[in-house]
């Protein structure tokens, strides 16, 4: 092996000094693939025999998967910043970007996407490499990394955006993912939720399932960017997934989904753009391996849809093996209970193809097959029946299986997808009679409620319901049996519970005195991790997630749920409180806070912002009056935008911070303060230096700085390395480094302050610094 490793390093350097010019520049355009050919003689035999291409395009459709995938972002819609996020990016750096050159390329100026609503969506043709590397784009690189880290612009494949945007998602809905990590579409799904930002707590929220308990850690870490009380993770296998219950005026019903997001794992032969290794990968056997584990997950999902409710079924591989036989199949035995939508009016601008009627089955060796009854005895266990397409023309007709969506590479510049939109009109044959709610035992609550995160015994445990003799009876008379179901099984690693803070717990009494909480506020809602000792952190969940909480502890693994509102600070206990606001949940919470609140200028912000612990005499003599007379302690700092002052920053803020005797700070991550200076104009460019004398007098002066800031503060968990690193995948965040002109006093202090007041995931379980980054879904 040590030999071979060197003659791949001599040959790598011998192709570098051959193409240095020219040739260099494009394969580091294109991503730094240049070892991988971009051919695959069955690929195209196989998809020039299915004719999913129209005619006279193949050549087209070809090149486009050759060239690399543009790189796209999406505005987080949701929050009141998106039209400042927006204006920022249009008239400050994508005018930088005009008529600049990298590697010898003209950069083209990004454009929106012309289907999705309001501008939100951006693409460009910098490939990820280039955005990360190139010392012209360094400026534009850090505002997409730090933008994307405080949850206002998520990085997103084009055509992963379009299945929530047809789920039609209101704030009310019951919502869930069924498979779901890295959770760009889940991120959607939160923003649609929270589309009115005055209401804290929407009626609907979001179960964000997958599978693979170690990615389960790094879709909590996108989810946890949007700051949502309305999100709940859980692990389980999408196909069995179990059947929840909720309490509905004292009595137990089942719950059904409004909108269910059915994003099933695939071949991903429309990734082969960005995940070059598809192209030497690439065979019919993977479609033909995965089409019953996508059947299964597609008819979990329905059983689950309420009647009128609306699951769209996705996929990232233009086989229709994967997409038009699974929804044909679906479709034949729901005996009219499902129907696909017509979407063509939706999304204007998006081009599309419809669903295929017609296509034949091949295997790896190249054989077709145009029937069932043409397959080999041999062969039966590789092709089901389920894979061909309806032979009665009459049942073919009525499925309108050209409803399904198809996305093409080359009619828009994207990677290639499926979509399929089903609604529900009835129940499924096989549910005519409604699930009997069964009860489950539970220990009766006394003090504080507790819901335990999975009952794991040595990894695993087996949770079933066994049918009483009279149910055993009724089932055989039914006419439909149900299909056969899968045991549930839970493992991964043992969660800390979550312990629901009972109505006469004495800690939250100095809270609400302290905060002066109006007497809505949803006390029943708060939560703990911990069941004994001190509770240091204080979540908030919605009231209907509280409800799945309590009602579903013994079958559902449940990963994280709940916005941090308080953290414990020793300090506090002497001003009145021991709990200080969390800028994580300072937006669910101020609508509730009647006290300690100050009113601020931009000019105040400001300071807030870029120094460490400012003195009272620096702030408006407006700003001194109102602290003058308020205890010390945690507060609330609010800023709201003068119509007159349209050079002003136009959208609301809401800071935690901290009054000391002298001075007022304020609690906030670095990257979310960066977002809010970025807003106000401040600019906040720390560019790269390679003078280590500079970079070691940086890191002592942050160092020392350190010692004094983290002095009588509660420190927040730190964010585990791994999930770091799986996050945005825009690219890694440059190492801490001197800055320049303007921008020197503001970055090293914003450095400083964010140790201190980092929130991010803290309570997201340690043990997903293990977690595997392969195969990340887009």
């Amino acid at each position: 092996m040590g030999r071979r490793a060197r003659d791949r390093r001599r040959q790598q350097q011998q192709r570098q000094e051959r193409g240095g010019g020219a040739g260099g520049d494009q394969a580091g355009w294109a991503g730094g693939y240049p070892e991988i050919v971009k051919e695959n003689e069955l690929f195209e035999r196989y998809y020039r025999e299915l004719g999913i291409v129209p005619a006279g395009e193949w050549d087209d459709f070809m090149a486009a998967l050759r060239e690399p995938l543009p790189a796209t972002l999406r505005i987080t819609g949701y929050r009141s910043h998106a039209k400042e996020i927006l204006h920022c990016l249009k008239e400050k750096y994508f005018r930088e970007l005009q008529d600049l050159e990298v590697d010898g390329q003209k950069v083209e100026m990004p454009q929106s996407l012309s289907w999705y609503p309001e501008e939100l969506a951006w693409h460009t043709n910098l490939s990820r490499k280039i955005l990360r590397k190139s010392p012209q784009l360094e400026k534009f690189h850090q505002f997409l990394v730090s933008e994307t880290e405080c949850g206002n612009i998520s990085r997103q494949e084009a055509v992963s955006m379009i299945p929530p945007l047809l789920l039609n998602v209101n704030p009310h809905h019951k919502i869930l993912d069924m498979c779901a990590a890295p959770g760009s579409k889940t991120a959607q799904l939160i923003e649609m939720l929270h589309a009115d930002m005055n209401v804290p707590f929407p009626k609907g929220f979001v179960i964000a399932n997958d599978v693979d308990n170690k990615r389960c850690y790094l879709l909590v870490h996108q989810a946890k960017r949007l700051n949502s009380p309305c999100i709940m993770v859980v692990n389980h296998d999408a196909s069995s997934i179990p059947n929840l219950q909720i309490d509905v005026d004292g009595r137990k019903e089942v719950l059904f989904y409004d909108r269910i997001l059915c994003d099933v794992p695939c071949s991903g032969d429309g990734t082969m753009r960005k995940n070059i290794d598809v192209w030497k990968k690439w065979t019919t056997q993977n479609s033909l391996q995965l089409h019953g584990l996508q059947l299964r997950i597609a008819t979990r999902g329905v059983e689950q849809l309420a009647e009128g409710g609306r699951m769209v079924y996705s996929t990232c591989s233009l086989n229709p093996i994967e997409n038009e036989a699974v929804i044909a199949s679906l479709l034949e035995k729901s005996q009219g209970a499902l129907e696909l939508a017509d979407v063509s009016s939706e999304l204007p601008g998006l081009k599309r193809m419809p669903g295929i009627t017609n296509w034949k089955v091949m295997l790896k060796d190249g054989q077709w097959f145009e029937e069932w009854k043409d397959v080999p005895s041999n062969r039966q266990t590789q092709i089901r029946p389920t894979m061909f397409p309806i032979k009665d023309e009459e049942k073919l007709k009525a499925m309108n299986l050209e409803r399904c969506l198809r996305i093409l590479p080359h009619h828009q510049n994207t990677g290639g997808f499926f979509v399929a939109v089903l609604i529900k009109k009835s129940p499924m044959p096989w549910n005519k009679r409604q699930p009997k709610v069964t009860s489950f035992k539970r220990a009766k609550i006394t003090g504080d409620t507790e819901v335990t995160a999975a009952n794991s015994n040595n990894g695993s445990e087996c949770i079933t319901e066994e049918p009483t003799l009279a149910e055993n009876e009724e089932s055989k008379k039914m006419q439909e049996p149900p299909p056969p179901s899968k045991k549930m099984k839970l493992f991964g690693f043992k969660e800390d519970p979550f312990v629901f803070l009972p109505e006469d717990d004495p800690l939250f009494l100095p809270i609400q005195k302290f905060y002066a909480l109006d007497p809505s506020f949803p006390k029943m809602n708060l939560l703990t991790r911990t069941q004994e000792g001190k509770k240091r952190q204080l979540y908030m969940v919605s009231k209907e997630l509280r409800n799945v909480l309590l009602n579903n502890s013994e079958k559902m693994k449940v990963i994280n749920t709940g916005i941090k509102v308080w953290s414990r600070n020793s300090d506090g206990e002497q001003f009145g409180c021991a709990f200080r606001l969390a800028q994580e949940g300072i937006y669910t919470l101020y609508p509730f806070i009647h006290a300690r609140i100050i009113n601020v200028c931009i000019e105040d912000v400001k300071i807030l912002l870029t120094q460490e612990n400012p003195f009272l005499s620096k702030f408006s003599s407006e700003t001194q009056k109102k602290v003058k007379d308020m205890a010390m302690g945690s507060i609330v700092l609010k800023y709201d935008p003068d119509p007159e002052k349209r050079d002003d920053l136009q959208c609301p803020i809401v800071l935690c911070g901290w009054q000391g005797k002298t001075s007022l700070r304020a609690f906030v991550p670095k990257n979310e303060r960066l977002h809010y200076l970025r807003m106000m104009g401040v600019e906040v460019f720390k560019a790269k230096r390679k003078e280590e004398e500079s970079e070691s007098k940086t890191e002592e002066e942050v160092q020392h700085r350190l010692a004094q800031t983290e002095e009588g503060m509660d420190v927040e968990d730190k964010e585990c390395d791994l999930v770091t690193k799986m996050e945005a995948e825009i690219g890694e965040e440059s190492s801490p480094s001197p800055v320049e002109g303007s921008a020197v006093e503001v970055e090293n202090k914003i450095e400083d302050l964010d140790q201190s007041s980092k929130n991010a995931n803290s309570h997201v379980s340690q043990e997903s610094k293990d977690t595997d980054t392969s195969n990340v879904k887009d």
